[in-house]
């Protein structure tokens, strides 16, 4: 499955994203999710790959379970960062055997662990790795885009221009941070594609799940809570994680109307291996209409 394919055929395109599950608990778990998100007929799910490939193999066995057991139409994510070039072909090699056809492409963050060491050959870019993978491999290659700005980025503009080497390099869809505000998304489309960036743009969707999670992935992604948001948790009692999930969903919901509306080619889900909001969320746009 070649997500491009998705995205030049159909529209909504739906997908999800999940991370390799962290124990034998979360494992069983995760089977459960994965079975309640399935039955909404999500186009493709994408599986997260850990910092410095520190969860390689639960990756490789969280994209096996998905496509060969589930048989899900999956994508691989690879983040480069620390891993030399035999390490990433070794990865790269091993989907590519599993019959993986896209992999998304990201440079990864730095692991938390104090003692690890980069390999010295390591690619300092996502833009390198895709470019590094373009030229040795068949695979659909995506990657990510930031509609408020990587955090480490010097500016808008300047992360703008790193995303158009990643389609110079050979990236042939972009899958966007979340945000809360689509404007800030509307306005991205419009500065990537006067930047001469033509790829297709996925607006990323991240439901609140509860205030505290929300706000250090506010702090970590870079993704502001806008003041509309804040009211709208500021006026659900805190200790009511029934009533903040659910404000999330009606939130996220209102979001992809607005999103749908506008004629995006597809919403990714950030699910965080949880079940519930997404499918309740798929559930009422399918109710109006909307997929």
């Amino acid at each position: 499955m070649r997500v491009t394919d998705l995205y030049k055929n159909k529209s909504p395109v739906i997908s999800m994203e999940f991370f390799p599950p962290r124990d034998e608990s979360a494992a069983d778990k995760f089977d459960g999710t994965v079975e309640k998100l399935a039955d909404r007929n999500p186009d493709y799910m994408s599986v997260t790959f850990g910092a410095g490939g520190s969860n390689r193999d639960g990756s490789y066995q969280t994209v096996k379970k998905l496509l060969k057991e589930k048989e899900l139409p999956s994508v691989a994510y690879i983040a480069g960062y620390g891993l030399g070039p035999d390490e990433i072909t070794e990865v790269l090699d091993n989907y590519k055997a599993l019959g993986v056809k896209t992999i998304f492409v990201i440079r990864g963050d730095k692991p938390r662990d104090e003692n690890f060491a980069p390999h010295p050959e390591s690619f300092s870019y996502a833009s390198d790795l895709i470019g590094f993978i373009k030229d040795q491999y068949d695979f659909t290659l995506g990657c990510a885009g930031y509609p408020e700005g990587h955090v480490e980025a010097d500016s808008l503009d300047k992360d703008i221009e790193a995303l158009k080497k990643k389609q110079d390099n050979g990236a042939e869809y972009v899958v966007c941070q979340y945000f809360y505000d689509n404007r800030f998304f509307f306005d991205y489309v419009e500065k990537c594609r006067a930047a001469g960036i033509t790829i297709p743009l996925i607006p990323g969707i991240m439901p609140v799940y509860t205030i505290k999670l929300t706000n250090i992935l506010s702090n970590v992604c870079g993704s502001k809570i806008t003041d509309d948001l804040q009211k709208k948790l500021d006026a659900v009692e805190g200790e009511d994680k029934e009533a903040v999930l659910q404000t999330g969903i009606d939130f996220a919901v209102d979001q992809c109307r607005g999103l749908l509306k506008e004629g995006v080619p597809g919403l990714h889900f950030y699910t965080l291996n949880r079940s519930k909001s997404t499918s309740a969320i798929i559930d009422r746009l399918k109710d109006e209409d909307l997929l």
